[in-house]
């Protein structure tokens, strides 16, 4: 017996790994490689699938689709392999392949859907990969189409705010210009600190500037969300982190990102209608989607919106209009103001997403959207006998008599020899105000409004935007995206049923004040390259221009009529229009480029990533910020994340060459004051401290976990945002007679009748920290029953100020406007045709600043149910707060006669019930 060498363990396994390689191979054949080559396709749409992940395991290789759903693997040692075939939302796919004399070899491979239950795939957070939301190294919202679908509303915002705590916006904002565009608020930060997006590209920001915004949004100008509507959504991911250095700047708060439909075919429709439960604010909707094929491979998909909605009333009768009607006044309406929500009126919206192939390693895309509406709502009731500069001379005691006479010739001598008419007990002295009404030179506007007037305010709105580009893949697996977007926001204002005071009885009631334009153009180029399955680069440049534009209003809304100099107010009372000082344009452009790496893969239990970006600003300079990220596999079923980064926002054009005139209520005086906003580098802000502004800056820190475990997810992070040379409005300041003629002398006319102004400082900063928690879980033993919870706990601080610019007021609008607290925990059960859905959301305490109290939250329940029948119809109704809870009363609702805190972040309308019927098909 002839005995064989000891062999160590790994010459044997070496051994017999050659051999199984060679056997592989051709005969002579050991040096011979070739190419792998392929397109990935979804089997549902035939739509070319990009960023899958093709890989030969046997052989260590690798590749992704580009655009055009290509791919190509070089090096690929001869012989036969397995290859698989896998993407996020798909199943996989495995093909054998065999590699034969140095040859391309081809797979063509469609891949099925699947769904994913309880979350999305999200694009936001990372250029690598798309990965889902708990395999993020950042916390991300993804919020599927069924959650928007779930509901009664059809705004965007509203939908927004019902499924994510951290996102709030008011239901029913009242405030001049926020009733058109209601600011929205992100992690407890201004409406501007979120940074929108489509389909990952910059949306242009709203025309409009929150004058009046509880606090947190006051001076705001931020994107309108509710411009797109949500039919033409297939998802939405709300990125809860700072992002700056990856996506630019005003990205402080986190990111939204809209992801537009993309079929090719089939499509829906919606008639939606409800109203509230007090009997008022009937609303309806009507909303379709369709997928177009065009080409192999090309899509169009359409969507459209249409609907209005009647205003609601929650208002008492004010106590002096109360008094009027109790002294004998019969002209008085009863309420003689309306708290509620606006009148909407042709409310279109019109999308459109469009992407077809140029060749195999190119394609074409671009989207656009047109949305249009008119808003209506009203303002402060103007007191016959004590509104100053109209009905009142000094505040109630005397009404104001204008002397014709004297507005002819100009000189102030009392010509006519107008009576004195003194007001007791809320009745002016009837001998003397019937001689004021029998002489001709002698006038008051009790003539013409003797119950006093409520002027109307609102605006025809109108967004539109375009973009375009093309993106591909080079031979060497580079992948590269060029784009072109424009946008535009409009809001062209009215106002009616007032007064420019100073006319006397040549005054109009109808008023066109002029418009707000913002409009933005920007040019992106991208790359990404990924070397392996480890390391991904990626980077860009960006050129951005955007334009702010004040339009002129019509003479009488401006000017200063011939009884100005008799005390009589100038300019439509409530709005004053544009004057020529006002209006203009003003234009900014900044570009930026960015670095973005990541490193990591499916098989490592960490990965990280670093983001740095270069920005310069037109007046403003340069600033680089950067971000760090890191996720690491704890266990199989727990992973650990966290992240830091800077940012960086610059006053917009419109902040620092805005005018802006509001009425306001004065709890003190008891009676409405005219409170300016005139730009911090005027002459008159310069004297309480105005100075050019300066940019925000900000600091943002978060660590988390992320729980996956079956069908079972779970997700905690803390967040804290610093942010430094914050932006916001001042206290109003007291208008000295000197002040009040630098105004006039300026050429603001408005400002005979102010006795506030404020401006914009950077003078204080913030740190807002919380808590984010999302959960959700799918019953084993009961096949279609999904929970989930989501919770927000975010707490703002005023960390440093400046006491003479901001008042204690204004801290506590910045720290307590937006509840602290919220929660929502939802239970969906599927059986059969048959859908139910319960939401119980709570809603923290708020302070608000209109009625100076700290009003308490409040639960609200969600209640739905649809049917769906064999031919693709389905039935559902529901219920939004269904038990129909209010706010807590507001115990002086006589004094502004709002019977509730106006700033309610759930609205102050009750319960809305609705009724959907829809229709789909392939």
């Amino acid at each position: 017996m002839r005995l064989m060498p000891r062999t160590s363990k790994a010459t044997r396994l070496a051994t017999l790994g050659f051999g199984v390689a060679a056997a592989t191979l051709p005969c002579g054949a050991g040096a011979v490689q070739g190419v792998l080559e392929g397109t990935v396709r979804s089997a549902a749409t035939n739509e070319p699938l990009e960023g899958v992940h093709v890989a030969l395991d046997d052989a260590r290789l690798a590749g992704t689709t580009g655009p055009g759903g290509v791919f190509r693997i070089s090096d690929v040692p001869a012989g036969a392999h397995f290859v698989e075939v896998r993407l996020l939302g798909y199943r996989s796919a495995r093909r054998t392949v065999r590699i034969q004399d140095g040859a391309a070899a081809r797979i063509d491979v469609a891949l099925d859907g699947t769904a994913l239950a309880l979350e999305g795939i999200v694009a936001v957070g990372s250029r690598a990969r798309p990965r889902t939301a708990t395999e993020s190294m950042v916390p991300i919202d993804a919020i599927p189409p069924a959650d928007f679908q779930e509901q009664g509303e059809t705004d965007l915002g509203d939908l927004l705010r019902t499924v994510v705590p951290s996102f709030n916006v008011n239901p029913e904002a009242r405030g001049d210009a926020a009733t058109i565009v209601r600011p929205a608020n992100l992690r407890g930060l201004a409406p501007d600190h979120t940074l929108l997006l489509v389909n990952g590209k910059r949306r242009h920001r709203a025309a409009v500037i929150t004058w009046i915004g509880n606090g947190v949004s006051d001076g705001a100008q931020g994107a309108d969300v509710s411009a797109v509507p949500a039919i033409a959504l297939r998802q939405v991911e709300v990125l809860r982190d700072g992002a700056s250095a990856q996506y630019g700047s005003d990205a402080i708060a986190g990111v939204v990102n809209l992801q537009l439909r993309d079929d090719r075919s089939g499509g829906r429709m919606e008639v939606r209608g409800g109203g509230f439960g007090d009997g008022d604010g009937e609303t309806w909707t009507v909303a379709g989607n369709v997928g177009l094929p065009i080409g192999r491979t090309g899509f169009a998909n359409l969507s459209a919106e249409y609907g209005a909605g009647n205003p609601t009333s929650r208002s008492v009768q004010r106590a002096d209009a109360a008094l009027l009607v109790a002294t004998g006044n019969e002209h008085v309406r009863d309420p003689a103001q309306i708290w509620g929500a606006p009148k909407i009126e042709d409310d279109l919206k019109l999308w459109g997403h469009f992407g077809g192939g140029l060749g195999d390693r190119a394609r074409l895309y671009g989207h656009a959207g047109y949305a249009s509406e008119t808003v209506t709502g009203g303002f402060f009731y103007r007191n016959p006998n004590t509104r100053a500069g109209v009905f009142s001379l000094d505040g109630g005691e005397t009404l104001l008599v204008g002397d014709l006479l004297d507005a002819q010739d100009g000189v102030l001598d009392g010509t006519a020899g107008c009576p004195v008419v003194r007001v007791t007990n809320g009745v002016p002295d009837p001998a003397a105000i019937a001689r004021v009404f029998a002489d001709p030179n002698c006038f008051s506007f009790q003539e013409r409004f003797p119950g006093g007037f409520t002027p109307q305010f609102g605006g025809d709105a109108v967004d539109a935007s375009a973009l375009a580009g093309v993106k591909g893949e080079t031979a060497g697996g580079l992948q590269w995206d060029a784009s072109v977007g424009w946008g535009s926001n409009e809001v062209d204002f009215f106002i009616y049923n007032t007064v420019n005071a100073s006319l006397g009885q040549d005054t109009p009631t109808e008023f066109d004040p002029g418009l707000y334009r913002q409009r933005e153009v920007s040019v992106n180029v991208d790359a990404a390259y990924a070397t392996g399955d480890v390391l991904s680069l990626a980077g860009g440049a960006e050129w951005r221009r955007e334009t702010f534009r004040i339009g002129l209003g019509e003479d009488d809304a401006w000017r200063q009529g011939p009884l100005a100099p008799q005390g009589f107010s100038s300019g439509s009372n409530g709005f004053p229009g544009f004057s020529p000082i006002a209006a203009g344009e003003w234009s900014r452009a900044n570009y930026a480029v960015y670095a973005d790496a990541e490193l990591g893969g499916e098989d490592r239990p960490w990965e990280g990533g670093a983001a740095v970006r270069l920005e310069d600003f037109q007046g403003f300079g340069r600033t680089v910020n950067g971000k760090l990220a890191a996720r690491y596999q704890l266990a199989r079923a727990l992973a650990l994340r966290a992240s830091a980064s800077t940012g960086f926002r610059a006053p917009t054009p419109g902040q620092q060459n805005a005018f802006n005139v509001s009425t306001e209520f004065d709890r003190e005086l008891n009676d409405l004051v005219n409170n300016g906003t005139i730009p911090s580098t005027s002459r008159v802000a310069a004297l309480r401290g105005g100075r050019r502004l300066e940019p925000e800056r900000s600091l943002s820190l978060g660590f988390g976990a992320a729980f996956e475990s079956g069908s079972l997810r779970v997700t905690a992070d803390y967040f804290r945002v610093a942010v430094s040379d914050r932006l916001a409005i001042t206290r109003p300041f007291v208008l000295t007679a000197e002040e009040r003629k630098t105004l006039e002398d300026e050429g603001i006319t408005s400002a005979a009748n102010l006795q506030n102004f404020r401006f914009f400082t950077n003078d204080f900063e913030t740190r807002t920290q919380g808590v984010d928690m999302v959960a959700a879980f799918a019953l084993p033993i009961m096949d279609g029953i999904k929970l989930s919870l989501a919770f927000n706990h975010t707490r703002t601080r005023v960390v440093s100020y400046d006491p003479s610019a901001l008042d204690d007021e204004r801290i506590r609008q910045l720290e307590e406007g937006l509840p602290r607290t919220r929660w929502l925990y939802t239970a969906k059960h599927a059986l059969g045709p048959v859908r139910l859905l319960g939401r119980i959301s709570w809603y923290g305490g708020w302070f608000d600043a209109r009625d100076n109290r700290n009003y308490p939250g409040a639960p609200l329940l969600d209640l739905e149910a649809a049917y769906s029948f064999a031919d693709g119809l389905t039935l559902t109704t529901g219920a939004q707060n269904a038990l129909n809870r209010h706010p807590e009363r507001n115990p002086q609702a006589d004094r502004a006669g709002n019977l509730y805190g106006p700033n309610s972040p759930f609205g102050a309308n009750g319960g809305f019930y609705y009724v959907r019927l829809g229709y789909r098909w392939d």
